[in-house]
Parts: C-alpha cells; structure tokens; sequence
C-alpha cells in the first residue's frame, strides 16, 4: 500500500496511530493507578492480618501465664516468634507496648526511629483508633510515590485491650510488582495499536479515502463535453452525496459553459455589428460634411475660373504683347493651382479612412482642417486665431477620423457665427478661438466661439445622437455624437460650455503618446 507523505491516507493514519496510542496510554495510567491502590490496601490488609495474629498468640500467652503482658519475659523464643510473623508478612519492623505504655517489643525500622513510634502506638492503644500513615517518597511506577506504609492499632483480647503495635512495610515491592505487569500491558499496547491501526486504515481506505480519491480523479480528469461516471446511488452517507453533487455541479459547469459559448458568439456578433453600424454612421457624417464642403467649393472655384476664361479670351485676341501673355499665363497657372488645391484637400478628406491609428501632430491637423474650411462662405467674415501653445502635441490616432472631430467643431461653431446679430458695439466681430495646452501627460483644445451661445436645457444634449439646434435640413444631428464616440475610443473626453449671448467652448483632452507622454 502506497502512502505518500502529503496524502490523506497518511494523514489519517498517523492520526489514527495517535489516538490509538493516546487512548490506551490513558487507560494504562488509570490501571496502574488502581493497581497501586489496590495492592497497597492488600498490604494494609495483610498488615491487619498480621495484627490479629499478634493479638492472639499474645493473649493465648497471656492467658496461659495468668499475668500481665508486662510482666511476661520477652525471651527468644517469643521474640522469634513474632520476627517469623514479620518475615512472613513482610514487614520491614514493629513496635508493641503493654497495656500501661510500656515498651514491649521494637524491632527493623522502627528500631531505629527510637521513641517516635513507641508513642504513636501508645496513642492508638489509648484511643483504640487504628490510623494508617505514609511516609517517604520514591519512584512508583510512573511518578514518584510513598516509600512506606504504618499501620498502628490497639491489641484486643477477649474484649479488653492488652496493648498497641505499629507495624512498618515498604511499598517497593508494590511497586515492582506493578512495573513487571507494565512490561506486559506496554506489549500488548504496541501490538493493539498495530492491529487497530491496521484494521482502522483499512476501514477508512474502504469508506473515506477511496472514494475521495475517485472523487479527486472526476473532477480532475473531466473534460468538457465528455460524458461524466454515474455517481453511486445506493450508499447514502455523505461520501456519496458529496459525489453526485460534484457531478450534478459538473453537468451545470457543461451546460452554462455551452450556454456562455453561445452568448459570447451572439455578444460578438452583436459588437461587430455594432461597429460596423458606428463606421457607417462615422462614414455618413463625413459624406454630410463632404456634401457642405463641396458646395461651398463649387461657390469659390468659380471666381478662378471666370478669371481663367477671361484671361484665356485676352490670348485668343492676339491683341496683347508677348510679355502680356507670359503674365497672363502666370496669373492662369496661379489660379489653377488655387483651384487645384481646395479641390485637392476636398479629395483627401472624403477618401475612406483606412482605420489605422498612427503617430499623429494635432497642430499640423488643426492647421490643415483650418486651411480646407477657409473657403467656404461660412467662414467668410470669420476671424479664426490660432494659440497652439502646448509643447507637446503627437497623439496615437486615425489622422482621418480626428480631421472630422475637428472639422465638426469648427464647422458647428462656423454656423453658431453665422447667426449672430450684427451690431455696432465692439463685440460684433466674429472670433473663433483655438488654444492647445499640456495637462498631465495629455493635451487639452478648447474651440472657442462668440456667438449666440447654447440654452442651458439644450446644451446637455448635445452630444446625443440626432440632437440638433438648427433647421431641417441644415444638420443630421450626428456630427459632435460622432466626434464624442471617436475622442472616446481614443481614451480621450470631450465637454461644452455656453453661455447666452457669449458664445461656445468645446473642450477636448487627448493623452499624448510615446515620449511625449512621459515627459
């Protein structure tokens, strides 16, 4: 049988071994101790025995005599006699006294106390008390106990007292006696506590650890969607409903992760098309924005090309000098080149965004979304001024997708300018306001207009989609919707503030990227 230092059957067993051990080692302490105070009652026992014996032959002696025990000779033969009734018992010394106190007989032990124990036996002879004392201590069986035992009684015969004796036995042999039983019973707790232990692992092995161990094995070993072993429905204790709960938990644990699949399919079916229908509507605002731009395009080419079409007819004359028509020439290729820009910047702005996200300098894109915006008649009469004063302006962005937040915003503010009131005060002029800062590891822009500003009630529903403030017609409500759903994406925020009567402040923080950002 295997058993690892670290298993459960180890454990048990060890446990096992400990309260085996731990049981019998008691129930052997309460043995010994009952097997030392039984002896030692024997032993007074015996002493008393030995007692009546005196009183007997004593009294027989003194009745054959016909005197007092005082008055008979304590010759050898009556001293022999009563050292065969010590030896016999076992007693290690004794001490009698007649009737009137006096010492009759001492011998061992209490010899060599000298008086001490003449009169404590006086004092039994004259209470008629008997008393047992201890005295002494040495190593019992399993802790120090009393070396000796005396016993002190009257001696009575025939009804009347005829003197007092105190016998003295050590307890040794009691002890001894005990200790070579100890050797047994130690034995017999070793081979108990193998036969139980044993027997107990076996026990347990068969109704705890196996199936515990077959337990342990379904869990590990389950894979997904493989059929899982039937848990045994006949035991009923709580091994088993252990086990077929595991497995009712592990059918659950199947069937939610099937169910979890499904949603998590469903979820990224949902997000992707729920991207692709934010690209669309990101794709539509731009068309929208594409659609002003090129109105208001077609409205400022037409001056470059009435001007080409007139300079054009002046050649066809051939009325005019050589040095007219080189500086003809040059004014027509300046003109073209006008025309060919804005519609350059036009073409850029409304190709597809490729969607990648790069190393981009908001300043360049700012300027570049100022400079395709200043043809348009919106614009006209609009004074633009540029603070770009943050130090550090590199962002990780779609280049495209940021040109359309920015030209959303000057676009709305453009069209909030256009509806203010002229007035001869000094605040007439129309003043759009770009400021760049650093805070933080990001850059801040703050898109300033004076114009009529926005209504409190209306101003916190801006970013919502479709929301719009002007007529039919002129806005689809999505452009600062979109603006808000990109600057997010791109872990940034975007807020507004109005006032009426004082204008608009779109504010947007972007974190900055690469060393920048450290900085």
């Amino acid at each position: 049988m295997k058993l690892p230092i670290y298993s459960l059957r180890t454990g048990i067993l060890s446990h096992l071994i400990f309260l085996i051990v731990s049981a019998m080692l008691l129930i052997n302490v309460i043995m010994v101790k009952f097997a030392e105070r039984d002896l030692i009652r024997a032993r007074i026992s015996s002493g008393r025995l030995l007692i009546r014996a005196l009183e007997q032959n004593l009294g027989q002696l003194i009745n054959h005599k016909k005197t007092e025990l005082a008055k008979i000779r304590l010759d050898p033969l009556i001293r022999g006699g009563i050292t065969g009734l010590l030896t016999e018992g076992d007693f290690a010394g004794a001490t009698i006294v007649d009737r009137k106190g006096n010492l009759f007989f001492t011998e061992g032990t209490l010899a060599e106390a000298g008086d001490h124990y003449t009169s404590i036996t006086r004092d039994a002879m004259e209470t008629g008390i008997g008393t047992v004392n201890f005295s002494g201590s040495t190593w019992g069986v399993i802790w120090l106990g009393q070396e000796e035992v005396r016993i002190s009684e009257p001696l009575l015969f025939q009804g009347r007292t005829i003197g007092g004796v105190t016998l003295s036995a050590s307890l040794a042999p009691v002890y001894q006696t005990v200790r070579k039983s100890e050797k047994v019973i130690l034995l017999y707790i070793i081979l108990d506590t193998i036969i139980l232990a044993l027997v107990g692992i076996y026990l347990l092995s068969r109704i705890v650890v196996k199936p515990i161990h077959n337990i342990l094995n379904m869990a590990e070993g389950y894979q997904e969607g493989e059929l899982l072993p039937l848990a045994d429905e006949t035991s009923r204790n709580e091994i088993a409903k252990l086990s077929r709960s595991l497995s009712n938990m592990l059918k659950r644990l199947d069937e939610n992760k099937r169910e979890l699949k499904d949603h998590i399919s469903s979820l990224e079916k949902a997000n992707k098309e729920l991207q692709q229908a934010q690209n669309e509507i990101i794709r539509s605002e731009k068309l929208a924005s594409v659609g002003r731009l090129a109105a208001g395009i077609a409205h400022e080419i037409g001056n470059p090309i009435g001007i080409i079409l007139g300079y054009f007819d002046l050649i066809r004359s051939g009325e005019i000098s050589d040095k007219e028509k080189e500086d003809f020439l040059d004014r027509i290729e300046s003109e073209i080149t006008r025309i060919n820009r804005i519609i350059g910047q036009l073409l850029d702005f409304s190709r597809p965004s490729g969607g990648t996200q790069e190393e981009t300098r908001v300043h360049d894109m700012i300027q570049t979304t100022v400079d395709m915006l200043k043809p348009q008649p919106t614009v006209e009469g609009v004074r633009i001024e540029l603070a770009l004063e943050a130090s550090s302006d590199t962002i990780f962005a779609d280049p495209d997708q940021l040109q359309q937040v920015f030209l959303n915003i000057l676009m709305n503010a453009a069209d909030a300018l256009s509806e203010k009131e002229p007035s001869e005060k000094d605040d007439s002029e129309k003043i759009l306001t770009i400021r760049s800062q650093n805070t933080d590891g990001s850059i801040e822009l703050r898109f300033t207009d004076n114009g009529p500003g926005i209504p409190e009630e209306e101003l916190t529903h801006i970013l919502d989609p479709f929301y719009t403030t002007k007529d039919p017609g002129d806005g689809t409500g999505l452009g600062l919707s979109v603006s808000y759903r990109i600057i997010e994406g791109l872990g940034g925020t975007i807020s507004a503030e109005s006032a009426v009567g004082k204008g608009t402040t779109i504010t947007l923080n972007l974190p900055l990227y690469g060393k920048e950002e450290r900085e």
